[in-house]
């Protein structure tokens, strides 16, 4: 469907109704402050328990093809709270990707549904489904962006600044999928100061950092990409991580990571370096060695007090990864309310 805004929800000036999201780059810097003006909003009404259901009557599409926590749960309980409706299709339950191609499910379910969200592996699926909708189609994550993320850490690094104006803010780790990208292009857009702190083999992609450059030369935001920890740090408020390996990547793959990646631990000297900095994860984290991936790595690499950041700065005051998480609620809100009502 067309990014070509249309006359419906304003928020902050700024029309979006029936828009898809899809990726950082398609949104304005305003359009995207607006998002998170309308989360803040929305999550105060929402404490203050007088919050008005603006999607009555509207109904969800959810395609998981991955599993989901916070994502899943945030899309359900923030159409409840609207007024709306949600139905969930995971690859057990559907034929999408099996017996019906991703072009004739969205012209199936753009019959029943107000807007289609879709979380999983290829971006092309989130791309295919919105080329083939006529509804909004929301990305709820993919291997190359992940949107719907950014809001939230925006909101709550906002919320947590130390100061008006610029955010400062560093991403630490494997930074060549969704939140490396997605952190460097919304900061890039929203004219933040953004370190990637990261070995250089681990950097987005070139295509990647020259998008958010051509962003950044708008904005006047700040992209810096570094090997060194002492200097990607110096001076941010915000330290973020992401999981260095995944369940079901060969061993290979987990020595050659892991190897790579552990002068880029998040543990207290490490964020000795940045300013009195808050601790962000997209979660979940393996900050100890209570998951199943926790005890592996722990016992294969000896990892005892963390993997990609140690359980010292996970359950620090610094963290505000639960912050983070609650407000991938508010801003999923926000998204529904500005394109749907």
């Amino acid at each position: 469907m067309t990014l070509t805004p249309h006359e419906g929800t304003s928020v902050r000036g700024v029309k979006l109704h029936n828009r898809d999201f899809l990726q950082e780059s398609d949104f304005s810097a305003e359009e995207l402050q607006g998002l998170l003006d309308l989360a803040a909003q929305l999550k105060a009404e929402n404490k203050a328990g007088n919050e008005r259901q603006q999607l009555v009557g509207k109904h969800l599409a959810l395609i998981f093809e991955k599993t989901s926590t916070r994502t899943r749960i945030a899309f359900e309980i923030a159409m409840k709270d609207q007024g709306g409706h949600t139905t969930l299709l995971d690859p057990a339950s559907s034929q999408i990707g099996h017996k019906e191609s991703i072009a004739d499910t969205a012209r199936v379910l753009d019959r029943w549904f107000d807007a289609i969200e879709y979380r999983g592996a290829d971006h092309a699926t989130v791309l295919a489904l919105a080329e083939n909708s006529t509804v909004p189609v929301f990305n709820g994550l993919t291997d190359r962006w992940h949107p719907t993320q950014m809001l939230a850490d925006f909101l709550t690094m906002q919320e947590h600044a130390p100061a008006t104006g610029s955010l400062r803010y560093a991403y630490v780790g494997d930074a060549r999928y969704n939140m490396g990208n997605s952190l460097l292009m919304m900061g890039a857009i929203m004219g933040s100061d953004v370190r990637i702190v990261a070995p250089k083999s681990l950097w987005p992609d070139q295509e990647i950092q020259e998008l958010a450059q051509a962003r950044a030369d708008i904005s006047g935001a700040m992209l810096t990409l570094t090997e060194n920890t002492a200097e990607g740090l110096a001076g941010v408020d915000f330290v973020h991580t992401d999981v260095w390996v995944s369940m079901g990547e060969p061993k290979e793959v987990w020595n050659e990571r892991v190897a790579l990646l552990r002068p880029y631990r998040i543990d207290a000297e490490l964020m000795s370096h940045a300013n009195n900095a808050k601790f962000m994860h997209c979660l979940p984290a393996y900050h100890d060695q209570n998951t199943a991936v926790g005890r592996q790595i722990a016992d294969q690499f000896g990892l005892l007090d963390g993997v990609e950041v140690t359980d010292d700065v996970f359950e620090s005051p610094a963290s505000i990864v639960f912050d983070q998480a609650e407000n991938r609620m508010h801003t999923i809100k926000a998204l529904l309310v500005a394109t749907l009502s």
